[in-house]
């Protein structure tokens, strides 16, 4: 891939030097738009902003990759900026000191194609410590495009025999499936290359399985890394070999150091060699959340389809007056109605079952998984259900796969055959007649009682969901509040998402306006962070706002809560619902009226948001003025 033509002269800054992350960012980002590669700057700058908030873009050696993919980037391309003093930047174990910052623009339809290559082809470039070195000396931009142009020595180098060599396979994969997966994977080769081993790695990204390892591959190894923060697809292939696993980003900070770790592993005995992988032991808190959160991310894209698809049917209804078409059986809208629905209503749990399932057993759980899921739709037991009944499909699935074996010429029978209909059977059997009942009790009580809210309960429900939206902003304990909305959800009742959804603006919005009423208070790096976090909080990401909070815990954070408990409380009271998640500010025009009619409770669901706005904008600016004034704070020179 020819690097340079993604990218101009004018977009290499050489040795210079920025006061913060967003300094940076902004620079780079101002030299595409002069290049024409963006029609806005603030709006790519949002978007690369709500990328940093997924996760960390520094990749170790002093290097860190910011990417967006955004509507405002007319076609794909790079800036790039040495540094004379290094920057903090967020890594994996926290910020790490860079001096090289590359930043991607990606138009939305090549995140999967043109996005990978060039990111594969910087990190091919530049997991090199002699091209780091050059290009951080380099004085004008055309040694910067020699560096890159350049092919790796290793590549130019005759091929040495490999008869010999021992071989280990390796797997790579982060939770965002971009550039931790693939940098790994590079320096695990590089380091390969150096201590004379043949060294094969699948990454498993955003992509899926790319660079699939094969059957002479996987025969000929002797250990396997396991390079992952996510659960290793088909890990059965690994069956038969020690392994080694280690964080994702491990790799890059000491690879030749893994790779002699995995030669010194024991080969595994015929007999030590389990029927399934399981790359690494888990406590049963960590694999339950990991396997609770695999099937919500699986169910996730359902509930906003499906919401999304009915909802456009019923407003198509109320704008057009063709709500007899809406209730006319085989209609053309009547089927837009059932689609939605059906996604919603008889799709979401099975799917929010198998996925659970499949992460704490593999492709084995998954027909369990559904069966499970189906048995708690038929008996009422909702997502309580989908989720007791894919923990229990995955745990016996497990336990079928350690105790149920057959030699190796009936593997088809057993996998196709004997696992799914065993497993089918007992954990469908389950949910029927044993654990479903009492668990669409609970949820059949669950759903009266919050159906049955009125009054202070309903602003105590209200309260709560507000203070675990904004307690961390994106964290265990929002995702927590976010899970049991979708629960809701899931079983008809509308009000705690809506709930949710009106908070998630608060603390956003609070950045902004409070470094827009009192720059003073504020250092320069809050006051930029404040000039986009409005855009996020209309998009419902909280996470916007976790610099200013890093920075000052306490009152910051102290004051989102306050503003966000009044604003949950307020909704809540309204009685407003919402059916459509992630719809953002577009929500307005998706709510459950709660009787108002639609203008009112669409006023009342954001008046709400900007009330908590207000409340936690003047709480922040009085307790920060404070601690000012007493040297508790100090802005230093970055004050306006």
């Amino acid at each position: 891939m020819d690097l340079t033509a993604l990218t101009h002269p004018d977009c290499v800054l050489l040795r210079q030097t920025f006061t913060d992350r967003d300094q940076a960012l902004r620079k780079l980002a101002e030299s595409l738009m002069q290049q024409g590669k963006l029609q806005d700057v603030d709006l790519f700058l949002a978007d690369v902003l709500a990328r940093e908030a997924q996760g960390p873009t520094a990749l170790g050696e002093g290097l860190a990759v910011p990417h967006g993919k955004s509507a405002a980037v007319t076609s794909a391309s790079f800036a790039l900026a040495t540094l004379a003093q290094p920057l903090a930047w967020q890594g994996i174990d926290g910020d790490e000191q860079v001096n090289l910052i590359i930043l991607l623009a990606i138009p939305p339809q090549e995140a999967g194609t043109t996005h990978m290559q060039l990111l594969t082809g910087l990190t091919s470039r530049l997991v090199d410590d002699e091209v780091r070195e050059h290009l951080l000396a380099a004085t004008s931009p055309e040694q910067v495009f020699a560096l890159l142009n350049a092919q790796p020595e290793d590549a130019l180098a005759a091929p040495q025999t490999a008869q010999h060599k021992p071989t280990i396979v390796c797997v790579t994969a982060c939770p965002a499936g971009i550039a931790h997966t693939f940098m790994a994977a590079e320096y695990l080769e590089k380091a390969g290359r150096q201590l004379g081993i043949n060294v094969h790695v699948e990454t498993q990204g955003a992509n899926g399985i790319e660079g699939r390892l094969t059957a002479e591959q996987l025969r000929d190894a002797r250990a396997c890394i396991f390079a992952a923060e996510v659960a290793v697809k088909e890990a059965e292939r690994f069956a038969h070999l020690p392994c080694l696993s280690v964080p994702v980003a491990e790799p890059i900070r000491c690879a030749p150091e893994l790779l002699q770790q995995a030669l010194a592993l024991e080969p595994l005995a015929v007999a030590q060699r389990p029927a399934s992988s399981t790359p690494a032991a888990r406590g049963v808190k960590a694999e339950l959340k990991q396997a609770l959160l695999s099937g919500i991310s699986y169910a996730v894209p359902l509930i906003v389809a499906g919401g999304t698809v009915l909802a456009v049917a019923v407003l198509l209804a109320q704008i057009f007056g063709l709500q007899h078409l809406f209730d006319l059986e085989n209609s053309w809208l009547w089927m837009y109605r059932k689609l939605g629905g059906g996604m919603l209503g008889t799709l979401m749990v099975p799917v929010l079952a198998a996925y659970t399932a499949w992460s704490l057993a593999d492709k084995p759980a998954l027909a369990p998984g559904f069966a499970a899921g189906l048995a708690a739709n038929m008996i009422g037991a909702g997502f309580l259900g989908g989720v007791a009944g894919g923990l229990i499909a995955g745990y016996l699935m497990r336990w079928v796969k350690s105790h149920i074996r057959l030699s190796s010429q009936f593997n088809g029978f057993l996998t196709f055959y004997l696992y799914p209909v065993i497993g089918t059977l007992v954990a469908g059997s389950l949910m029927l007649f044993v654990n479903g009942g009492p668990v669409a009790w609970l949820n059949n009580g669950l759903t009266q009682w919050l159906n049955g809210l009125s009054g202070t309960n309903a602003l105590l429900l209200g309260a709560i969901i507000g203070f675990m939206c904004s307690f961390d902003l994106g964290g265990p304990v929002n995702k927590a509040s976010y899970a049991f909305c979708l629960g809701a959800m899931a079983n008809g009742v509308f009000g705690p998402y809506a709930i949710f959804a009106s908070v998630k603006m608060v603390s956003a919005f609070t950045v902004t306006a409070s470094t827009l009423i009192a720059p003073r208070l504020f250092k320069q790096f809050e006051i930029e962070t404040g000039k986009s976090t409005w855009l996020l909080g209309l998009a419902g990401i909280t996470e916007g706002a976790i610099p200013m909070a890093i920075e000052d815990p306490l009152r910051v954070i102290g004051s989102f809560v306050l503003g966000s408990m009044v604003t949950g409380a307020i909704v809540g009271a309204m009685h407003i619902g919402l059916s459509t998640p992630g719809a953002g500010i577009f929500s307005l025009f998706l709510l459950h009226d709660g009787g108002f009619g639609g203008v009112v409770a669409a006023a009342g669901w954001f008046g709400a948001a900007l009330v908590g706005t207000a409340i936690s904008t003047t709480i922040l600016l009085l307790w920060r003025r404070h601690a000012v004034k007493r040297g508790k704070y100090d802005v230093c020179a970055e004050t306006e």
